[in-house]
């Protein structure tokens, strides 16, 4: 009668009537042989067990421990690995557990050992143990695309295995999937300081005159603070509406006499006063002098109202030199006098940026271009080497013509960066053949060029403007759900207080 052969241990197990290779095996075969990871024995384990269930225990058939295999438990997985085959990498954890003698030494290997079963228990994902555990069948460590890698590189460094033991298209795709987590990692950080403010309500307790500060910052800081801080925001950005209006129309002829003069200079300083005292609150309610400073808004904001002083000054020191010099020379100083009070007056032109404060598409617009400055420099860098090409094309072709515009190489710049820009003001033309093939390669050129950054750029604004306004709804909702409960409060307080003052409630 025929022999029935052993079954053999692996994920496609077969059975074949007298066929006893890779069955019955000796010691010296079952060493070397590596079962994959046993499914079948998958339970949940954990090192208490009952101890009144040792009759039971007793009872059933004795575990048979197999002196060459290593028990692994990996988070109630149970996986058998040869200590031969784990030796094979000193380095590695198992390495370690397969090699040392020291029983105390392997304990600090492992989070639990069961003394019955013969297993080394670790709290780990049992999932990507399971490329571990092939790293060890094959020598080789596969990266599966759907894995998260910052959670896989903290797998693979607590077993001990090198990134190096994988193959190189996994390695590439990884370091990608790395790079692009990190990134995205970096820019979610910026993007919450951008949210957050430069000071917090909680920094103002314990300090001089704390709840007077609070209640300042809170009206300058935090429009959804309350009704009056809501007012305020909306009073600066009309005052700053205002101001770039009236800046406008001071530039009209007819806005330039006397009667509009005065109207205009009394509207600047209203509007100097306003930002002034904003100002002077926003240092007030501030906990850090040198974080004030270094914020960028309060420096947009130094800068609106500086040129109203500047100009003051610059006025009295002229009245003065007209006392006490000649009339020559007084004639020279104001006339430079002039070019430095136009040059400060221009500077009020940057008041509209106070308007980013409390405008989330400003904000997400600047944010956008501090993230994307590589590309639009390489942008900038495109369009300055489009210039410079097509206008020394140019002036080669259509330098012989009788009364061209394109007599050198700097008067044919500013043909070429409105060609790039695909503008066109026709005010300079070419007149021969070739100048118009250059002309028709600059424009198509210039489309390529325009086309290529506004997909990034969009899609990064629209992504940074969403996450914006999504922060920006959720403050306002949880600060009106904080002033209803305290609504609430003050109710049942006040309800109360009139309970029992009632004299009806004592009886």
């Amino acid at each position: 009668m025929r022999q029935l052969g052993m079954r053999r241990a692996s994920l496609s197990a077969s059975l074949k009537i007298g066929d006893r290779r890779g069955c019955c095996r000796t010691p010296e075969e079952e060493e070397v042989h590596i079962p994959f990871a046993q499914d079948s024995l998958v339970k949940q384990w954990s090192s208490m067990q009952n101890v009144t269930d040792r009759n039971q225990e007793k009872s059933k058939t004795p575990i048979q421990r197999n002196k060459y295999l290593l028990n692994i438990n990996v988070g109630g997985k149970l996986f058998q690995i040869s200590y031969k085959v784990a030796a094979r990498y000193p380095v590695t954890r198992l390495g370690k557990l397969a090699i040392y003698t020291d029983p105390m030494k392997k304990l600090q290997l492992c989070d639990d050992y069961s003394v019955q079963k013969n297993e080394y228990f670790f709290d780990r994902d049992p999932s990507i143990f399971h490329y571990i555990f092939h790293f060890y069948c094959s020598g080789v460590l596969w990266v599966m695309d759907e894995m998260c890698p910052s959670n896989f590189v903290e797998e693979i460094e607590y077993w001990g295995i090198h990134l190096k033991y994988s193959q190189r298209c996994c390695r590439i795709l990884l370091e990608e999937k790395q790079d692009e987590l990190s990134e995205y990692l970096k820019i979610q950080k910026e993007l919450e300081a951008e949210l957050e403010p430069l000071d917090s309500a909680e920094q103002f307790e314990g300090k001089f005159l704390g709840r007077f500060r609070k209640m300042i910052w809170n009206l300058i800081e935090n429009p959804y603070s309350s009704v009056a801080a809501k007012i305020i925001a909306v009073l600066s950005s009309f005052f700053v509406l205002i101001s770039i209006v009236g800046m406008t129309l001071s530039t009209v002829e007819e806005m330039k006499h006397k009667t509009g003069k005065i109207w205009m200079e009394q509207l600047e300083m209203i509007c100097a006063i306003f930002f002034t005292s904003e100002y002077l609150m926003r240092l007030i309610s501030s906990s850090s002098f040198k974080n004030f400073l270094r914020a960028a808004f309060n420096a947009v904001d130094l800068v609106a109202i500086l040129p109203f002083y500047i100009q003051i000054l610059f006025e009295n020191l002229d009245e003065g030199d007209t006392l006490y010099h000649e009339e020559l020379h007084k004639v020279e100083n104001v006339s430079k006098l002039g070019k430095v009070l136009k040059l400060i007056k221009l500077m009020r032109i940057f008041r509209i940026l106070k308007l980013a404060r409390h405008s989330t598409g400003l904000r997400a617009f600047g944010f956008t271009m501090r993230q994307c400055y590589q590309q639009v420099c390489c942008l900038f860098l495109f369009i300055a080497m489009g210039v410079f090409t097509f206008s020394a094309l140019m002036h080669s072709v259509e330098h012989d013509v009788p009364g061209t515009n394109f007599t050198s190489i700097p008067d044919a710049w500013w043909w070429a960066a409105v060609s790039l820009s695909t503008v066109g003001y026709g005010d300079t033309v070419p007149d021969t053949v070739l100048g118009r093939m250059v002309a028709f390669a600059c424009i198509s050129f210039g489309i390529i060029l325009n086309g290529m950054p506004i997909s990034i750029l969009y899609n990064k604004f629209s992504d940074y403007y969403a996450k914006l306004k999504a922060h920006e709804n959720e403050t306002c909702h949880s600060l009106k759900l904080s002033r209803r409960i305290r609504l609430k409060e003050r109710v049942l307080h006040k309800l109360s207080e009139c309970c029992r003052a009632d004299p009806r409630y004592h009886h």
